[in-house]
């Protein structure tokens, strides 16, 4: 397993940090590495554990398909990947947000995967955890520019 974790200051209040990533459905607000996101299911919850969506990646080749499996209002969230075009066999992801002042939260991001291909895809981890690295830091800016200034990433064309 390879593991990943990023942190990001944001300033705003935790509660309000809370609500955009809760709003699981529509991650691709401040999320720049997908085009689009949506529920799945009609009976699905909007959040909480159990609740399920699908990410259209920017490349407009590959998706995930993505569900809670563990929830802790206001607190937490894991989020296991369960299918998707990806070259992993699994990665799952728990999300934190924590309180630092009335004006000022800490998200915590830690992801922890496993890629396919056997000994080929052993040899492609690190690579690979280079670029969920900085895909994961680019993922808590858009959300800190969401958070505290209302900026809704780009889309892919």
């Amino acid at each position: 397993m390879q593991n990943i974790t990023v942190k990001r200051i944001v300033n705003a209040p935790a509660a309000d940090v809370w609500t955009a990533w809760d709003d699981f459905g529509n991650i691709e607000r401040f999320n720049p590495g997908i085009s689009g996101s949506r529920l799945l299911g009609s009976s699905t919850a909007a959040t909480g554990k159990g609740a399920k969506r699908e990410c259209q990646l920017k490349d407009g080749k590959n998706w995930v398909r993505e569900r809670i499996v563990d929830y802790t209002p206001g607190e937490r969230m894991e989020i296991e990947v369960y299918e998707g075009s990806l070259p992993l066999k699994s990665m799952r992801a728990t999300i934190e947000v924590r309180r630092v002042s009335d004006e000022q939260s800490e998200v915590s991001f830690m992801a922890e995967f496993e890629p396919k291909f056997g000994i080929v895809g052993k040899l492609m981890a690190p690579m690979m955890k280079r670029q969920f690295r900085g895909m994961l830091r680019s993922l808590l800016d858009g959300n800190a520019a969401y958070v505290e200034k209302g900026e809704l990433v780009p889309q892919a064309a």
